[in-house]
Formats: C-alpha cells, sequence, structure tokens
C-alpha cells in the first residue's frame, strides 16, 4: 500500500538560501577546460564549487556528488584518471556540482535543504552561461553520501535521478561494525585457515575447525550479511568505521557499558565467556613520554572516499609522528588490544583517556582517536610517574552491541536474535540508535518514495554496507511504487567489489573497481530521464540467511557486469611441477546489450599490475561473448593464484577511461 505523500521541501521557498553570492569566476585547465565558479549563501555556512564545460559540449544536465561526510565543496579536484568527478562529468556533457553540505556541523534536514538550494541555484547561473533551459540534475552519492543522497532525492525535487551506490539500511551503524568486531576477535586465529577454504581449490567449509565458540561466532556474522568471501581480506577489513562510533554509544548510553558485565543475558555478564576471557585491565606505570609534536595537527580534510571520509573525524594525525608511552610493565600473552584505552588513574590528566594503537615492546604506541575532545591538551599533561590502567571493557562490550538492538521483523538478519513468538532473545535497550545516527547524518530515514528515476549501485564483497541492505530498500520502493518499480528503480549488484570507490583497491588480485559501473549507471539514468531509454534490468539475485547470492551465467544475472568462468588445467586448481607448461582457458560474457568485451589481462605470479595482456578468440555475436586462454610455466615451487581481470564498454571504446566494467576470476595452481 502506498503511504501519504508528504510535502516535498521547495529550496525556492526557504529563506535561509535566498541570498547567494559567488566569490571565484574563472575558467582552469586540467585534464579536461572548465569554467569554475565558488561561493555560498550569505548568513550560512554554506559553500558550493560548480564545474562547467565549455558551450559547444554541454548536453542540459549536472552531477551532483554527496560526499560520505559534509564539509568539503572541492574535494574532486585533487581526483585524478577514473576517479576524476570533474573529468567525467565535463566528458559527457554536464556540468559538476559540489558543496560542503552546511559545512561540518550541519546534521539533519540541512543536508538536504543546502544541497537542493545549491542545485538550483546551479540551474539560475546555467541559464546565464548557456541561455534559457531547466538542466536535467542527478545526484549520486556512496556509503553516507548513499545515505545522503536517497535523503535529497525523496525529500525534494531538486533532481530528476539519482544512484545511490554501497547503501546502507538505517539499521546499518553502529551494527555491521559491531558484529564484525567480534568475530575478528574470536577468530582471531583462524582467519587464515577460513581463507584458505574459500579460496579456489579450497574446502569451500569455513567452519572446518572451529571450536563450538568460534563456530557461533562466524555463523552469527555470516547471518548478519558479513559477505563470507571477504574473509580473504581479514588484515585489511578490520573495524573499519567503528572507532568513530563508540564514542557516541559510551555519550548516549552509558548505562550498556555497565549492564554489559553485570546484568544477565549480556556477553559479559557470563564468567565463562570469551568477553570475560579476553577483558583486559592492566595496570603499570609511564617511565618515559615521547607525545607532542606538531606534525600530530589534522592533515585528511581532503578525504571523502566512501571508504577513507570517517577518517576526518579523528583527534590527532599520527602518520608524521607516532607518539608513545614507555612502560614499567606490559601485558604477556595472546592479549586482545584491538580497541584498547588507555586510562590515566593518576597526575594532571588522571579521568582521562586516550586510545591505545599497539605495544612494540614496553612502548605503547597512541592510536589517533575518534571523538575525543581535547586530545592533546590531554597529552600535554602526561607525565613519567603517572598510573594507567590498559582497559578494552568498553570495546569489548561494544561488540555485541547488535544483540541488544533488535528492530522491527523487515530486519530479516536480526531473526536469529528472536525467539519464535518474534520477541528479542536478548535484553534490549531502550533505543534503537542506528535510525538515530542514519537521520542526522542525512536528514531522514528511507522511505523508498521519490519522484523520478533511480539506478541502486551495490558491491556483493560490501564489508561495511552489507549487500542485503540494498534489497532491503527495494523493498521499501517496491511497497510504494508496486508493479510499476521497474519503471523507475534498477538494483545492479557487481560481484568481486567492496566498500571503496577509488580505481585502486585494496587488493587489485582479488577485487574490482566499480567505478566503471557507477559511471555507466549516471549514463543510464540521464538517458533514462531525457530520452525514454529503459536501462538494463536488475541484477537477478537471492538473499538467504543475510548472504546475497547471483547466478553464475551473464545472462541469468543480468545487470551489466561482464562474467568470467577461468580454469586451470580444467580444474579451479591444478598440480604440476616445477617447468610444466599450466592451460588457462576462460569463458568470458557480458549480459545482453550490456556493451562489448574491451580488455583482458593476466596476473600469474601475483603481480598487480596485470603484464601479460590476453586476447579474445572465438568471439560471438556483438562482442559481448569471447574466450580467453593462455600458456604459462611456473619455474619456482609454490602456491600461486593466477588472476584474469576483464573490462567491457557498452560502446566497445577502449579508450573511454571512466565506463570499463570490470570483473575477475582467480585459480590456484601448486607447483610441486
Amino acid at each position: 500500500m502506498l503511504q501519504e505523500k508528504t510535502t516535498l521541501y521547495d529550496p525556492k521557498l526557504d529563506t535561509e538560501f535566498h541570498t547567494p553570492y559567488v566569490d571565484i569566476n574563472e575558467w582552469r585547465e586540467g585534464a579536461v577546460r572548465y569554467h569554475y565558479i565558488h561561493g555560498g549563501f550569505e548568513g550560512t555556512e554554506v559553500r558550493f564549487s560548480l564545474y562547467f564545460p565549455e558551450k559547444e559540449n554541454y548536453k542540459g544536465r549536472f552531477f551532483q556528488f554527496m560526499a560520505p561526510f559534509q564539509g568539503h565543496e572541492d574535494a574532486s579536484q585533487i581526483r585524478k584518471g577514473e576517479e576524476d568527478k570533474i573529468g567525467f562529468a565535463i566528458t559527457n556533457g554536464a556540468y559538476l556540482v559540489e558543496s560542503n553540505m552546511g559545512g561540518p556541523a550541519a546534521v539533519d534536514t540541512t543536508i538536504y535543504r543546502s544541497s537542493a538550494a545549491v542545485a538550483e541555484y546551479s540551474r539560475e547561473i546555467a541559464v546565464k552561461l548557456y541561455g534559457p533551459h531547466r538542466p536535467f540534475g542527478y545526484i549520486y552519492g556512496g556509503s553516507g553520501g548513499g545515505f545522503k543522497t536517497m535523503s535529497c532525492f525523496e525529500n525534494t525535487n531538486a533532481w530528476d535521478g539519482a544512484v545511490p551506490y554501497i547503501i546502507g539500511s538505517p539499521m546499518a551503524i553502529p551494527n555491521v561494525f559491531t558484529v564484525r568486531a567480534h568475530a575478528l576477535r574470536i577468530l582471531r586465529n583462524k582467519l587464515p585457515m577460513i581463507a584458505d577454504a574459500l579460496e579456489p581449490g579450497g574446502s569451500g567449509d569455513i567452519y572446518a575447525g572451529l571450536n563450538e565458540e568460534e563456530r557461533a561466532a562466524l555463523e552469527e556474522v555470516t547471518k548478519m550479511g558479513f559477505p563470507t568471501r571477504v574473509w580473504f581480506s581479514h588484515e585489511y577489513v578490520g573495524l573499519g568505521a567503528l572507532p568513530l562510533f563508540v564514542p557516541v554509544i559510551e555519550q548516549v548510553d552509558p548505562e550498556y557499558l555497565k549492564d554489559f558485565w553485570t546484568v544477565p543475558g549480556y556477553l559479559g555478564a557470563d564468567p565463562n565467556s570469551s568477553a570475560v576471557r579476553d577483558r583486559l585491565q592492566y595496570k603499570t606505570v609511564i617511565t618515559e613520554t615521547h607525545l607532542i609534536s606538531k606534525e600530530l595537527l589534522i592533515n585528511d580534510e581532503t578525504k571523502t572516499g566512501a571508504d577513507d571520509a570517517w577518517h576526518r573525524h579523528k583527534s590527532i594525525d599520527i602518520s608524521l609522528f607516532k607518539p608513545w608511552l614507555k612502560l614499567k610493565s606490559v601485558p604477556a600473552g595472546d592479549v586482545y588490544l584491538t580497541g584498547t584505552d588507555i586510562v590515566f588513574l593518576s597526575g594532571e590528566a588522571a579521568g582521562s583517556k586516550i586510545p591505545l594503537d599497539r605495544l612494540e615492546g614496553d612502548k605503547a604506541f597512541i592510536a589517533e582517536g575518534f571523538g575525543i575532545e581535547g586530545m592533546l591538551e590531554i597529552l600535554e599533561k602526561v607525565k613519567p610517574g603517572d598510573e594507567i590502567m590498559l582497559n578494552n571493557s568498553n570495546f569489548i562490550a561494544i561488540q555485541t552491541y547488535h544483540r541488544h538492538q533488535v528492530p522491527s521483523e523487515d530486519f530479516h538478519v536480526w531473526d536469529q536474535f528472536r525467539n519464535e513468538d518474534g520477541t528479542p532473545i536478548y535484553p534490549q535497550r531502550p533505543v534503537n540508535i542506528g535510525p538515530n545516527i542514519t537521520r542526522g547524518g542525512a536528514g531522514s530515514i528511507q522511505s523508498g518514495r521519490f519522484n523520478g528515476k533511480m539506478i541502486v549501485v551495490a558491491a556483493l564483497l560490501d564489508e561495511s554496507a552489507y549487500p542485503w541492505q540494498p534489497d532491503w530498500y527495494r523493498t521499501k520502493v517496491k511497497g510504494e511504487l508496486g508493479d510499476k518499480e521497474s519503471q523507475s528503480f534498477r538494483l545492479w549488484y557487481m560481484d568481486n567489489a567492496m566498500h571503496d570507490d577509488q580505481a585502486k583497491t585494496a587488493d587489485d588480485l582479488h577485487l574490482i573497481s566499480y567505478l566503471g559501473a557507477l559511471h555507466q549507471a549516471l549514463l543510464d539514468v540521464s538517458e533514462w530521464v531525457e530520452h525514454g531509454i529503459t536501462p538494463l534490468e536488475s541484477t537477478q539475485y537471492s538473499v538467504i540467511d543475510g548472504q546475497v547470492s547471483v547466478p553464475s551465467k551473464a545472462n541469468e544475472r543480468k545487470g551489466i557486469q561482464p562474467v568470467v568462468a577461468l580454469k586451470a588445467n580444467g580444474s579451479e586448481c591444478a598440480i604440476v611441477k616445477a617447468g610444466e607448461p599450466v592451460d588457462f582457458i576462460a569463458e568470458v560474457e557480458v549480459p545482453a546489450h550490456s556493451g562489448q568485451l574491451t580488455f583482458a589481462e593476466w596476473s600469474f605470479e601475483g603481480e598487480t599490475d596485470f603484464p601479460v595482456k590476453g586476447e579474445f578468440t572465438n568471439v560471438k555475436g556483438d562482442g559481448s561473448i569471447a574466450t580467453v586462454a593462455a600458456k604459462y610455466i611456473f619455474r619456482k615451487p609454490g602456491t600461486y593464484f593466477p588472476v584474469l581481470r576483464v573490462k567491457s564498454n557498452r560502446q566497445g571504446n577502449v579508450s573511454d577511461i571512466y565506463t570499463q566494467v570490470q570483473n575477475l576470476c582467480r585459480v590456484r595452481v601448486i607447483v610441486k
């Protein structure tokens, strides 16, 4: 049933944004030539940057980027190559719009109100530059920017289309991070074994060799939606943005941190639990300090990527100067130090705490800190002779916070924490804080109600915005549009991609960048709006126990990503002797009408630059189906994971750096 329509925000009626100004107006030369206009709205903290193409290249549209965190209107100027938002927009006949969304302190409706005001004012400038017309507008953003994109699109009519990507749900934060941290703690000695089981030629059994406690932790995080194949990257995945939200929970729900260790039903109240076993409350004395330097000032204001923007909220910068304390004694054994606080028990800093990064011998290195007010001032007070406690109690407690945040039944991944009658198994906190965090950071909670066209781009290996969440949003859209969903909405999943929007991934031998697909989605949504050209179908998928799976064949999977099926000597795992040739063959297919294959490249021995170029043979039809074959000799014994990476382009254009859609496949070769 359709929900009652709400009144949409109209920036033209908002007196707060009635007086715009321009303080920079000039042509600039870069990868492309553009007309740069910078300004703001008088009496507000809103600032904007606009990048216009030359008149003969303009196609009557703009793209507006929403960063994960507000506060920067010109971050796109540092992006190069495939990541160059300015170059992509100008090349495709659009001007780029970016704003600070009201400034770093802006929350709630200010984000979509100020963004809409900037969009409408950009149209006024476009009319002055190009003549009378109404520019079509398309808004896009990932992660926190995805929340903002949906909020903007659902609450105003300032844009005609939207491409939110790697999106979460109102229950994402902090729960996706807490359950991951819980699994990382309990499984910390078994993660390499789990990762190997998932590699080509592995057993496929991620539970083999785990004890009951470890199995339960892995099952919990899996049912919550953490993609199992991501365990290859356990060293990289880490805590994500959880350090940013630990202080939030400490502030809004301090009683939880006490209840966790004392009230039955919480893990810490069980004296035989892993929480109690890993709890650290170790007292010692500082013997030497190395803490203060001018390099500690934060210099990460340019971080606006989907996976790194949260770093801008750290209290100090330890990239150039690494502060440490020398301690009289340190804990020994298999000590769990992640998330440990250094709590000052005596001296001028008594009552304060700072985060521990790591221990090296008797040195305690200081972490950046998130949400800690006056951290530099605390460091200035610390002296040799001060007594401290290394305490991880709060961080361990927060790791199972999701158990006590059971939401409505449409969030199926929480079913594991419900009794048969639907009631929660564990004690519940007074408030589910996820929706409050979402509303504060985006301006509203997603409703699925919007005017215009939307394409969501999601990553199947998204370790931070678990892949079931775009499907959750799709159910909201379907609840609004019913059988008309396909007239306004698409969801494209990208395989072998994680929660990042950079060209260089965390591991190019396992992962691809989905930027090409994201850019193609922006072009497709503009063609949908402007010319009625229907985009390709949504990806076909299923969601079972929190895990999203897709068909193995491209034309069954649909979407726009090519699919690669690679074999070594006819198998996922080949065993050969050193010096013996290995035959590699891959079947590559692009979904119908989504483009032509453009590139094939090999990494046989772990080279991240994919030095061996492949050739497409047995090409069929319009170049969307082909074979890639190679023969390679491994000279030294060892275990290798050869990789074939392929790319496709809608027009088969090899020179368009912005819209190459990627995928890859790996095999295992054991050389004796």
